[in-house]
């Protein structure tokens, strides 16, 4: 395993990072399965685990808690999102920031990650939806401030909407964000545009997530892939986006280099730039752990690789199937 600080934190994380979404909310989870998976995932030495409460309303930050605990004097680094009050994502310029993330509801939310994470302390709280028309709301910057002079938070951070990752440096040049969460992949490369460099001008962490893309580019996806209903992966698939984005996996599998896995391909590719501290995937079975971390281990893909990946940029825009 390998590591990288993230940003001014001063963490040193693994570049791979335990997502933990899928044990919190997905239809299939199953929490022995889960447990055994994270301690995996530790042993092989990864040591950022990235949480939230709107995971099955907690059940993946007690799972996480859990781990932590059985894991004492091992140096994790526990990540965790508040939700918004008014529970819609993705974010807009819209919605009022108080009917978002007022103070009271921040601060309570997180007292409820500490206790069930039972730690002290949260490594990173991170908002869970961001809109950057409230970087400048004086709530936003007092509730920052009491976050980490109350000792609640050692870190804090965003976490951007699907597919709009300029939608956040406003924050970022406030001084208050000390880490972002940012869709970023081989179709998705739109955060190297003006995210990246301002992050990288701000000593802001980047932690990308999602990068398979929900799973498309595992290579499993196929055109009678269905998923049960109430599961998000169901909506996000809907006939249309699935139709498009297999023809696209399709090309990209084109580039694959003999030995190589498409997964672990997406995974270097997304190594391979340094402004990235940390990749969060969902690993919620032992080989997936095994599989992901050699993918670390393997190091950024070779240059001419990179710059070919690079002509498989699928710039999108949200809807209110896939946001």
């Amino acid at each position: 395993m390998r590591y990288r600080t993230l940003g001014r934190t001063g963490f040193s994380v693994s570049d791979i990072a335990h997502g933990l979404w899928g044990m919190g909310s997905w239809s299939d989870s199953d929490d022995r399965q889960s447990a055994e998976a994270l301690q995996s995932a530790t042993d092989l030495g990864c040591n950022f685990f990235d949480s939230a409460w709107a995971y099955g309303d907690g059940r993946s930050d007690r799972l996480l808690g859990a781990h932590l605990k059985k894991n004492a004097g091992k140096q994790l680094f526990a990540a965790s999102k508040v939700p918004p009050l008014n529970r819609r994502w993705p974010a807009r310029s819209s919605y009022k920031y108080a009917d978002v993330f007022p103070k009271t509801h921040v601060l309570a939310t997180a007292d409820s990650i500490c206790e069930a994470l039972q730690q002290p302390v949260i490594d990173l709280l991170q908002f869970h939806v961001w809109d950057d028309s409230w970087a400048n709301e004086p709530e936003f910057r007092e509730t920052v401030e009491l976050l980490k002079s109350s000792g609640r938070v050692r870190a804090f951070g965003i976490s951007l909407n699907r597919w709009e990752p300029a939608n956040g440096i406003a924050a970022i040049r406030t001084g208050l964000v000390d880490t972002v969460q940012v869709i970023y992949n081989i179709f998705d490369q739109a955060p190297e545009d003006e995210l990246f460099p301002a992050c990288r001008e701000h000593n802001v962490g980047v932690i990308a997530r999602v990068p398979l893309d929900e799973g498309s580019l595992g290579g499993k996806l196929t055109p009678q892939t269905t998923f049960p209903a109430g599961d998000w992966r169901a909506n996000y698939f809907n006939p249309a986006n699935l139709h498009a984005t297999l023809s696209r996996v399709e090309r990209v599998k084109s580039s694959l280099p003999e030995g190589m896995t498409l997964p672990e391909m997406a995974l270097r590719f997304i190594l391979s730039n340094l402004v990235v501290s940390t990749a969060i995937i969902g690993m919620r079975k032992q080989e997936h752990v095994r599989a992901n971390i050699a993918a670390s281990d393997a190091g950024p893909i070779k240059a001419a690789l990179l710059a070919e990946l690079k002509h498989h940029r699928w710039d999108r825009v949200p809807d209110a199937k896939t946001a």
